[in-house]
């Protein structure tokens, strides 16, 4: 089994920062893209940033400047810093990637629990 865990979610201030992480574990043949997600109350799920296996990266033109994603590869890990948080940037978030278990051909999209982040004015 293959499990992604996110944390650092939390309540910060308006113009405050948090660093979310995600750690995927279990039975793990390789990992190829990951990403982050958000969703708000009421509103779709939509994509904040991708990071491709060879470090390129999409990020949603809301969160471009202020956000940055990084990919621990040794720790199978992602992170998500964010930087001069807004009220609508509260949402869960959550964490997916394209993992590849041994003896499997071809990968498949696992996705996190999700953390809360609220950002209050």
């Amino acid at each position: 089994q293959v499990q992604l865990v996110e944390s650092g979610g939390g309540l910060v201030q308006a113009g405050g920062s948090l660093r979310l992480s995600c750690a995927a574990s279990g039975d793990i043949f390789a990992i190829s893209d990951m990403g982050w997600y958000r969703q708000a109350p009421g509103k779709q799920r939509e994509l904040v940033v991708g990071l491709t296996t060879d470090g390129r990266t999409n990020y949603a033109d809301s969160v471009k400047g202020r956000f940055t994603i990084s990919r621990d590869n040794a720790k199978n890990t992602v992170h998500l810093q964010m930087n001069s948080l807004k009220p609508e940037d509260t949402a869960v978030y959550y964490c997916n990637s394209i993992i590849r278990r041994p003896g499997v051909l071809s990968g498949r999209s696992f996705w996190g629990q999700g953390t809360q982040v609220t950002v209050s004015s």
